[in-house]
């Protein structure tokens, strides 16, 4: 195997036995494999002249693209399952396209790409083997730079599926995101795009990633309220046994809560569902306890802990240890072999939680981690409603930088610079956050400036349009001509492929002088990565000390 989609590719390089996140040789394949025939049907798909197209189809590609994002999907049979839908929805589609083509007299210019004609049969074993003849990897581009920015798109579209399938999970669509999947995907296999067509088309990725960010903050808000400054439980409550959720999905943690009242049965959210709590629909139950332990990578410590069953929802999935194995349930695209699985809603009813709430009736309540509290809720509504606070404290100069410090966490000891840098910030700096690179430093007491707290947490990676629409209005206030004219200071964590999006989507708006870390993607080629700094002053993290000295002078 070879994957180096993630931060934490072995040596920055690639992993090549067993990846970091547990994926093993036969499941990389798969999933190459699963790639490929995405990539075949979207290629038949831009053939499709117009009205010549299928919507379930279009949603459906985003979603198996979801499930080769890192730390989605381990299981091999639903993968296995994915591809070979992906054939038949292919083969399904290109005959009506050859017809719709030859009845308003259309020729194809250019053949099609072997994967969009490539035979579908074989059982999963075969899917393995063919998976591993057909990667990126096997047949890279002979020109490193092509190659690497079909990845950085590739990856990049990765993230642009997750957020789609999230919106489109509470009814928010836009066929617009997906048709751009399916074309950024056919433009991996075209021959005939250089480097200056793959750079357009990564930015306009980008470009429709903060379109999609914006669906997402509307689907968000629109059913469960804009989110307010609220003090969230890091304890648990004697007594009573709980069911944890963990993940990113609020319309599963919110079904949850419906159907465990009365029930006796606590509810706790878990890494990137944190943010749930300062919705106002989710104040409704009083269930709802609290937040237990950390970022995504330390689930195995917190799910040990927790005694009762853990609902696993969109991504950020590890191998379950045996001592919860039993307790672990997936849903939506997550799965790993062996571990129950939550079936999807039918429509206009909720998914069946009822196991998970039998099992929690009969464990034993959690054991407590922490205490105290920690407050979330600061996205773009709640700060804007204190716009005129945060100017005054700008004018004044009270306030003299605001550092982003968004993205994800990870494994790494490196990661420790972003606490280090949130310890280093003099008290006239504002961090701005969302993701669980938040997980560094949201427990620290960093004290307020003018009324607000130094860390104000706009929420889940999903949630980064806040900050980019605080950006934006902060920048019109001061009669800024573009976002790069505030006191501003971009300092990211990245570990997957919504991380990439996210990045793409920051350079599309022009965005310079970010500083990414812990490390640059490994599948930068030396080339792209000079071209990046070059028109948008993208810099390797350095020490805590260094860059929080140049960030506060605007460096």
């Amino acid at each position: 195997m070879f994957c180096y989609q993630c931060q934490e590719a072995t040596k920055n390089d690639g992993c090549v036995i067993r990846g970091i996140c547990g994926k093993d040789e036969r499941l990389a394949a798969l999933q190459d494999y699963l790639l490929y025939a995405l990539k075949g049907l979207s290629a038949v798909g831009m053939r499709a002249p117009a009205g010549v197209n299928d919507p379930a189809t279009d949603l459906f590609v985003a979603q198996a693209l979801f499930a080769t994002l890192t730390n989605v999907n381990f299981d091999p049979e639903r993968i296995f399952a994915l591809t070979q839908e992906a054939f038949a929805r292919r083969d399904t589609l290109r005959p009506r396209v050859h017809e719709a083509r030859h009845a308003a007299g259309l020729s194809c210019p250019t053949p099609l790409h072997e994967s969009g004609r490539y035979p579908a049969e074989g059982d999963l074993d075969a899917y393995a083997a063919r998976g591993a003849e057909v990667a990126p990897a096997a047949h890279p581009h002979p020109d490193a730079d092509i190659q690497s920015l079909r990845e950085l798109l590739t990856y990049g579209i990765k993230g642009l599926a997750a957020y789609c399938d999230h919106a489109y999970v509470l009814d928010h669509g836009s066929p617009e995101l997906l048709t751009f999947i399916q074309e950024g995907l056919a433009a991996t296999l075209d021959d005939t795009l250089g480097v200056s067509e793959l750079v357009a088309l990564s930015l306009r990725c980008g470009a429709l990633g903060v379109g999609a960010m914006a669906l997402l903050d509307a689907a968000n808000t629109g059913r469960f309220g804009h989110p307010e400054p609220t003090q969230v439980s890091l304890g648990v409550r004697a007594g009573a046994p709980g069911i944890l959720v963990s993940g990113h999905d609020l319309l599963d943690l919110y079904e949850v809560l419906q159907q465990t009242v009365g029930t006796g049965v606590l509810v706790y959210t878990h890494g990137e569902l944190l943010p749930a709590h300062a919705y106002p629909a989710f104040k409704a139950f009083p269930h709802l306890a609290g937040n237990y332990g950390g970022a995504w990578w330390e689930q195995q410590r917190d799910f040990a802990a927790f005694n009762g069953p853990i609902l696993v929802t969109t991504n950020c999935i590890q191998t379950p240890r045996e001592s919860y194995s039993e307790r672990l349930y997936t849903t939506g695209m997550v799965g790993f072999a062996g571990v129950a699985h939550i079936g999807e809603r039918a429509p206009g009813g909720q998914k069946d939680f009822s196991a998970l709430i039998a099992q929690a009736q009969a464990s034993q309540p959690p054991l407590e981690l922490e205490t105290g509290s920690v407050l979330v809720g600061f996205a773009r509504k709640a700060v804007l409603d204190n716009a005129e606070a945060v100017l005054a404290a700008v004018q004044s100069g009270a306030l003299k930088r605001f550092v982003v410090m968004a993205g994800c966490d990870g494994r790494h000891k490196e990661r420790e610079y972003f606490t280090e840098v949130a310890q280093a910030l003099p008290q006239d700096a504002i961090i701005l956050t969302a993701g669980c690179a938040k997980y560094r430093y949201n427990k620290l007491n960093l004290g307020t400036l003018g009324g607000l707290p130094r860390v104000l947490d706009a929420g889940q990676c999903n949630d980064s349009y806040s900050l980019v629409a605080v950006a934006q209005a902060l920048a019109a206030a001061v009669g800024a001509a573009h976002i790069n004219d505030l006191p501003i200071s971009y300092d990211l964590g990245w570990y997957e492929q919504k991380a990439v999006l996210v990045l793409l989507s920051l350079l599309h708006l022009g965005v310079k002088g970010i500083r990414l870390g812990p490390t640059l993607p490994a599948f930068l080629s030396p080339n792209v990565t000079a071209l990046l700094v070059q028109a948008f002053d993208l810099k390797p993290i350095g020490t805590a000390e260094a860059d929080v000295a140049a960030m506060m002078v605007g460096a």
